[in-house]
């Protein structure tokens, strides 16, 4: 069974400084058919405006990747981390038992546009932890690249929770083929550009996620240039 996650269905949040859309209920969006998808929790498209950001404020308890899309942001945190994540950058946060940051756009002239990953740990009350890498292009260029997974592995980033978070950057016309797992569920999400997969088209914002199916995913670039992210998860009934 699959299912479409359209982007204009998403939630938004439009303020001076911050352009939202929401895949799963977050703050004061709320839409109790989409609380999340296993342990994923939540998928926010952020588009943030020069000289802008957010102001430190407190997490417990999630793991949460970040992914610079588009721009840089300016991240400080209580653990003493100061960094600036451009654009191919990803960042994991283990929040844990509480962790202070802020996210901030450097730029005086050029908006940040990120994507921000909320994923539930597999226990509460860990200690807090911070990494952060670059991965190049090359790497995904048509192929799947493990970025995030529980145990780092292939060089990705990790964090406490059985998922696999793979990103790739795929040119028009060129196919990845991917075997879906027995037991697991499968959410992928267009971060930029079109592509089609198992014949039906998604656009950036758009999502799809396979539950209970087997056999391959055939996934293929229909922009010039387009650039999405597949998770494998936990078989919950979330």
């Amino acid at each position: 069974m699959y299912k479409l996650r359209l982007r204009e269905d998403r939630g938004k949040t439009l303020t001076d400084w911050l352009k939202s859309a929401h895949t799963f209920s977050f703050a004061q969006y709320f839409d109790p058919f989409n609380m999340g998808f296993s342990d994923l929790r939540v998928i926010n498209d952020d588009i943030v405006a020069p000289s802008s950001g957010f102001e430190q404020h407190a997490h417990a308890n999630m793991e949460i990747v970040t992914i610079v899309l588009e721009g840089a942001i300016e991240h400080r945190d209580s653990l003493g981390n100061e960094t600036i994540l451009n654009a191919g950058a990803i960042q994991a946060m283990t929040t844990g038992t509480g962790i202070l940051h802020s996210e901030y756009n450097p730029s005086v002239n050029e908006r940040a546009h990120i994507l921000q990953i909320w994923v539930l740990p597999d226990r509460k009350n860990l200690s807090p932890e911070y990494s952060q890498k670059y991965f190049p292009e090359e790497e995904m260029k048509n192929e799947l690249r493990l970025v995030v997974s529980k145990y780092g592995k292939k060089g990705s980033l990790k964090i406490h929770q059985d998922v696999l978070l793979y990103r790739s950057i795929l040119e028009a016309d060129k196919t990845i083929i991917y075997e879906l797992s027995d037991n697991r569920k499968f959410w992928l999400q267009v971060a930029r550009g079109a592509v089609e997969v198992n014949s039906s088209i998604l656009e950036a914002g758009d999502g799809i996620s396979f539950v209970d199916e087997s056999g391959y995913l055939e996934i293929s670039g229909v922009d010039l240039e387009s650039d999405f992210l597949l998770f494998c998860l936990r078989n919950l009934t979330i």
